[in-house]
């Protein structure tokens, strides 16, 4: 006798998930808080599309196979983000989501001038600082170049101090 699985036994069985979930998130995110995240998303998303869970499968398959997908859909989003300095002493960044624009010889200018800067940094210290402006954590940055996470961290720190006199004229101007 095969029992249909009610709202109630569903939604038990998606909480009863959680850990497994956990662990598998962190093995994608390599971050708590993203880990935790990308859980509660995953369990929402089960839960709004229930009725597309075929019973007698495999439930943690089915969730395992939704939190790669949003895993992977949210890391695109985030790779289409320009980060950009604000020009404060503390060197905070702002999101600047990729937007098609009308050419503006301007903003080519300033990106020249950006690029510049951030080309004549020492490799040791620019390498990092694009990695990170291409969405990595400093983890996969410290993964994917061999080095501790508190060298990447103090890399990435040193560099963005040492933007800061190439383009105090262009942060002025732009203020």
């Amino acid at each position: 006798m095969v029992m249909k699985t009610t709202a109630f036994n569903f939604q038990n069985e998606v909480i009863a998930l959680k850990d497994p979930l956990r662990y598998f998130a962190l093995s994608l995110t390599h971050d708590d808080n993203d880990a935790d995240d990308l859980v509660q998303e995953t369990m929402l998303k089960a839960l709004i599309y229930k009725d597309k869970f075929a019973e007698n499968t495999n439930l943690k398959a089915w969730l395992f196979t939704i939190m790669k997908n949003l895993f992977i859909n949210n890391y695109r989003k985030k790779t289409k983000v320009r980060m950009v300095f604000d020009g404060s002493k503390e060197l905070f960044q702002l999101n600047i989501p990729e937007t098609k624009k009308a050419y503006d010889p301007d903003a080519q200018i300033n990106y020249k001038q950006i690029q510049e800067a951030m080309d004549a940094l020492d490799e040791d210290y620019g390498k990092p600082l694009r990695l990170y402006f291409e969405g990595y954590k400093y983890k996969e940055i410290a993964d994917m170049l061999e080095l501790p996470i508190g060298t990447v961290k103090s890399r990435i720190f040193l560099a963005r101090k040492q933007l800061v006199n190439p383009l105090k004229a262009f942060i002025y101007e732009h203020s």
